[in-house]
C-alpha cells in the first residue's frame, strides 16, 4: 500500500497507508487527518480539501484539470503547488507523497 504523509499548518504530521486508486481526500478522512473538510465529498465542486503538494512531488502529482483550476480560484491562500485532494489518485509510483494542509478551507 502506497503511504502519504499529511502535514498540518502547525507541523504535526500524520503517516497513513492508502489504498490503491483512492484519492488523497478520501485516505486523509478514513484516517481521521484534520484539516481536510470535504464538503462535496469528492465530486470537485468544493475546494474544501485543498492542499500544498511537496515539491518533490510536484511532476508525480501532475497538472491540475481545468474543472480543479476553476474550483481552485475558490481556495484560500493557494498558489503554485496547491491541488484539490479529491483529485489526486493514489498508485504506487504515489507512494511516500508528501502534503501540506492549509491553516484553513474555502
Amino acid at each position: 500500500m502506497p503511504k502519504i504523509t499529511f502535514i498540518t499548518f502547525d507541523d504535526t504530521q500524520y503517516d497513513v497507508e492508502a489504498k490503491d486508486g483512492a484519492t488523497v481526500m478520501e485516505t486523509a478522512i478514513k484516517n481521521g487527518v484534520p484539516g481536510i473538510e470535504a464538503e462535496c465529498g469528492g465530486a470537485c465542486s468544493c475546494a474544501t480539501c485543498h492542499v500544498y503538494v511537496d515539491e518533490a512531488w510536484a511532476a508525480k502529482t501532475g497538472e491540475p484539470g481545468a474543472m480543479e483550476e476553476d474550483m481552485l480560484d475558490f481556495a484560500q491562500d493557494a498558489d503554485e503547488r496547491s491541488r484539490l485532494s479529491c483529485q489526486i489518485k493514489m498508485t504506487d509510483e504515489l507512494d511516500g507523497l508528501v502534503v501540506r494542509i492549509p491553516e484553513s478551507q474555502a
